[in-house]
C-alpha cells in the first residue's frame, strides 16, 4: 500500500511519527509492507512554497492508495491573506481528490467515561454514533460568494447550494454505513426554512426506498444539536450537509470527553481517501511530547479498513488489532494530559505509542 503522508503543522509531525511506527508494526505482524512519501500542506507549505497546497502535494496524493494527515494551521499564519490560509490547503486537497464524504465516529471508550462532559445517567446509555458529512458542497464552496459594498456598507455573502446528484451520493454513503451498523439513519436538515434543505430531504427519502432495511428519520439541525447533548444514544448514523455537519460532528466528538481520541475519514469515488485526527494543530504544546497520538493511530486503523486494495487484500483484521491495542492501553491506565484521570499513569506522546506497540 502506497501512502502519502502529510504531517502538516503544530503537533502534526509528532503524532504522525507515532502513527507511522504503529503502521510499520502492524504491517510486520500481518505481513504487509507500506510505502510512504511525505508531502507539504498548510502552514509549512506556505513557508516553503508560498501556498498551502503545492502542486507536488496534489500529485503525490493522487498517486497514492491513501493519504494520512496530521494537522494544519496555527497563530503564525493567522494574519495572512485568507485566500492562502493553511486551512485552504485542507479544503483544496479534499476538492482535488473528490472527497465528498467525511466519516466521523464518536464513540466513548468505557475506560474514559469519567472524561465525558454529560451526566452519568446519560453516559450510562452509551455513546456510539457516526456522523456522515457532505464535504465538497454547500455554503463552503457555493458561488457567488464574497464581500462587497452595497448602499455604502460592506456586505458579506455565501451561497448554500446542492445539486441532486451531490445529495444522492452522500445519502447512499449514509445508508450503506447504517446498514453495517444498527440500521438507523437520521438525516439532518433545516427543511422548515431553507429551500436547499427541502430538496435535501426529498432526495434522501427517494434514496431510502432502496434501503428498506434501514430505518430513516429526519431532524432539524437545531433540534439535532440539542438531542446530541440530551441523549446521544438515540443516534446510530447521522447524515447531513457540509456546514451542519461541520458543527454537529465537532459537538458529537467533544461530548465523548476528548477530541484527542477520535479519528476521521474523507472518502470519494475511486480516488485515495484522506485520514486524519479531528483535533487541530495545538501549537501551544507542539514539540513538548504532550500530544495525544491515539486519534492519529486510530486514523491509521480507519485507513486500513477503508483503503484495502486487491494487492493488499482485506485489511480489516490489522485495523481491528490497532483498535484493540489502543483500548488495551486505556485499560492499562495510561493517559496523556488531555484525558488524564486520578490513579492513572500520565505519559507523553512517544510513551503512549510505545504502549500501543507493546500491545500489538
Amino acid at each position: 500500500m502506497k501512502i502519502c503522508v502529510m504531517p502538516g503543522d503544530g503537533i502534526g509531525r509528532e503524532i504522525v511519527a507515532q502513527a507511522l511506527r504503529v503502521l510499520t508494526k502492524v504491517g510486520q505482524k500481518f505481513g504487509t509492507s507500506f510505502e510512504t512519501e511525505e508531502a507539504l500542506i498548510g502552514g509549512c507549505a506556505i513557508d516553503a512554497t508560498g501556498g498551502p497546497l503545492p502542486e507536488e502535494t496534489v500529485r503525490l496524493c493522487k498517486a497514492a492508495d491513501a493519504v494520512l494527515l496530521g494537522a494544519v494551521g496555527g497563530p503564525k499564519w493567522d494574519a495572512i491573506d485568507p485566500a492562502i490560509r493553511p486551512e485552504r490547503g485542507l479544503l483544496g486537497i479534499r476538492k482535488e481528490l473528490g472527497l465528498f464524504a467525511n466519516l466521523r465516529p464518536a464513540s466513548l471508550f468505557p475506560e474514559l467515561k469519567q472524561a465525558c462532559y454529560l451526566r452519568p445517567d446519560i453516559v450510562a446509555k452509551g455513546i456510539d454514533l457516526l456522523v456522515v458529512r457532505e464535504l465538497t458542497g454547500g455554503a463552503y464552496f457555493g458561488t457567488p460568494k464574497g464581500v462587497e459594498v452595497r448602499g455604502g456598507e460592506r456586505v458579506g455573502f455565501n451561497n448554500m447550494i446542492y445539486a441532486e446528484h451531490e445529495i444522492r451520493r452522500i445519502a447512499k454513503v449514509g445508508f450503506e454505513a447504517a446498514r453495517k451498523r444498527r440500521k438507523q439513519l437520521c438525516s439532518v436538515d433545516k427543511a422548515n426554512v431553507l429551500d436547499v434543505s427541502r430538496l435535501w430531504r426529498e432526495v434522501v427519502i427517494e434514496v431510502g426506498r432502496d434501503y428498506p432495511d434501514v430505518a430513516l428519520s429526519h431532524m432539524y439541525v437545531d433540534n439535532a444539536a440539542m438531542q446530541l447533548v440530551r441523549d446521544p444514544s438515540q443516534f446510530d448514523v447521522i447524515v447531513t450537509e457540509n456546514l451542519f455537519g461541520d458543527i454537529l460532528s465537532d459537538e458529537a466528538s467533544v461530548i465523548t470527553g476528548s477530541i484527542g481520541m477520535l479519528p476521521s475519514a474523507s472518502l470519494g469515488e475511486g480516488n485515495p481517501g484522506l485520514f486524519e485526527p479531528i483535533h487541530g494543530s495545538a501549537p501551544d504544546i507542539a514539540g513538548q511530547d504532550k500530544a495525544n497520538p491515539l486519534a492519529t493511530i486510530l486514523s491509521v486503523a480507519m485507513l486500513l479498513r477503508y483503503s484495502s486494495t486487491e494487492k493488499t487484500g482485506d485489511m480489516s483484521e490489522p485495523a481491528t488489532a490497532i483498535e484493540a491495542a489502543v483500548q488495551k492501553a486505556l485499560q492499562q491506565g495510561y493517559r496523556t494530559g488531555d484525558i488524564r484521570e486520578d490513579g492513572c499513569k500520565l505519559v507523553g506522546c512517544v510513551e503512549m505509542a510505545d504502549v500501543v506497540l507493546a500491545n500489538l
